[in-house]
């Protein structure tokens, strides 16, 4: 879900355009976040908390990838060291 205060500050920017009454202002402020709401939902967005714990996952996921490679490529050269007749 997004942040509250950017679909606020940007529905305070579209109200801002309309030359309406104060008193309808408030009306239409409210219709228009939730529009946004509804609009931004349906659109499956990540939260930048989320954003960032999948990227931290990701980081983690590279580094043991890294590690298991490594320890490949390690008991692959045993085993060609083993395999390798003796001199």
């Amino acid at each position: 879900m997004l942040d509250n205060s950017f679909l606020k500050d940007l529905s305070d920017r579209l109200v801002t355009l309309l030359p309406a009454a104060e008193s309808l202002r408030d009306d239409v402020r409210n219709q228009i976040e939730q529009t946004l709401k509804k609009a931004f939902a349906s659109l499956d967005l990540l939260t930048r908390e989320e954003f960032d714990a999948q990227v931290q996952s990701l980081e983690r996921s590279k580094q043991r990838i890294e590690e298991l490679e490594n320890l490949v490529t390690e008991l692959e050269e045993k085993l060609d060291a083993l395999n390798s007749p003796s001199k």
